[in-house]
């Protein structure tokens, strides 16, 4: 049995301008020890998805399907219930750390409240433990940044106190939205590396969401493709970069500049604007921006076996080679 199971998630809005079907369908498995990294365009369900496992969602909205973890429904569990989880079992790093930080209350309070709570720790083990992490994720004089309040630090300090927090209780599964994007290279490079080290020492899934695939390609073990709430395509790493089977996962690739060529070209941006998820389109939602669409396009295609436990949602048998297409647009 997997470490996480999600079957046919489905997450929706009810807002004034209709229901905002924001994940349509989704299907993944997560194993202990290994790294998916989603990825996207915002708007493409990402942070919705993690939401959802989570029971974090606004209000208005609603989860439906199946979200196992470690053989326990989470979409069933009241929320005193999943508190016990949240924190311990499965930690997540907010995208906004300033609003996801309590501004009542020190730095030092609430890395020592997540100790005390699930590992019963006594208070100053939990505040020696708690500036020991600070420590790792790059925050110098731990102990005064621990007598400090948020609204005190800048937003790059307060992404690497929630990065701690995450880390405190070394769980099970980690998710991680965003989790270096106010932080400089040096410091998102030692972040990627503590987030590596747990996942091998402790057999720590990590699901991670981010824009950069440079941190997919040196974080993960597999990539999972989101387009309109759906997965367009899953691989592994070294198959996914090498040969994507998607369009749209060829677009997002030729969008990222390349250091190992002498010239790379010119980068393309994909064409267009995501669908409107409140009136989704017919058929594949990809296809009013998708250079390769034709009439079988207006029927949507299924999530298709593509070999080597890979799985693509598009109707093509076969798209050309990623240079051999960027060298076509550069002749053109």
């Amino acid at each position: 049995m997997a470490l996480l199971e999600v079957n046919d998630l489905m997450v929706s809005f009810d807002t004034p301008e209709g229901v905002v079907h924001a994940v349509n369908g989704l299907s993944f498995d997560l194993e202990p020890g290994q790294t998916l990294g989603i990825v996207g365009e915002s708007g493409s369900g990402k942070t919705q998805t993690a939401m959802a496992m989570m029971g974090l969602l606004s209000e208005n909205g609603s989860a439906s399907g199946s979200v196992q973890f470690r053989g326990q429904e989470l979409l069933e569990l009241s929320t005193r219930e999943l508190s016990r989880i949240r924190g311990s079992k499965i930690s997540m790093i907010f995208q906004d750390p300033v609003s996801s930080l309590n501004p009542y209350l020190s730095i030092g309070d609430q890395l020592v409240e997540v100790l005390t709570h699930h590992r019963d720790l006594k208070r100053k083990a939990a505040r020696k433990r708690a500036a020991e992490m600070l420590h790792q994720v790059g925050i110098s004089e731990p102990g005064q940044r621990m007598r400090q309040y948020p609204h005190q630090l800048s937003g790059g300090m307060c992404q690497r106190i929630m990065i701690a927090m995450g880390l405190l209780c070394q769980p099970d599964l980690l998710i991680a939205d965003e989790p270096t994007t106010a932080l400089d290279v040096t410091v998102q490079s030692q972040i990627n590396t503590l987030m590596g080290e747990l996942s091998e020492k402790s057999s720590t899934a990590i699901m991670l969401i981010t824009h950069d695939l440079g941190v997919i390609a040196g974080l993960c073990d597999k990539v999972l493709v989101m387009y309109a709430g759906e997965v367009m395509e899953t691989a592994d790493i070294d198959s996914l970069f090498a040969d994507p089977a998607h369009p749209y996962t060829q677009g997002l690739l030729k969008s990222v500049p390349r250091l190992d060529k002498a010239h790379s070209g010119i980068l393309s941006a994909i064409p267009g604007n995501p669908p409107d998820l409140v009136d989704l389109p017919e058929g594949c939602p990809f296809r009013a921006r998708c250079p390769h669409a034709f009439d079988k396009c207006i029927e949507h295609p299924d999530l298709f076996d593509a070999g080597e436990g890979r799985h693509k949602r598009c109707w093509l048998d076969e798209l050309p080679p990623l240079e051999e297409e960027a060298e076509q647009e550069e002749h053109a």
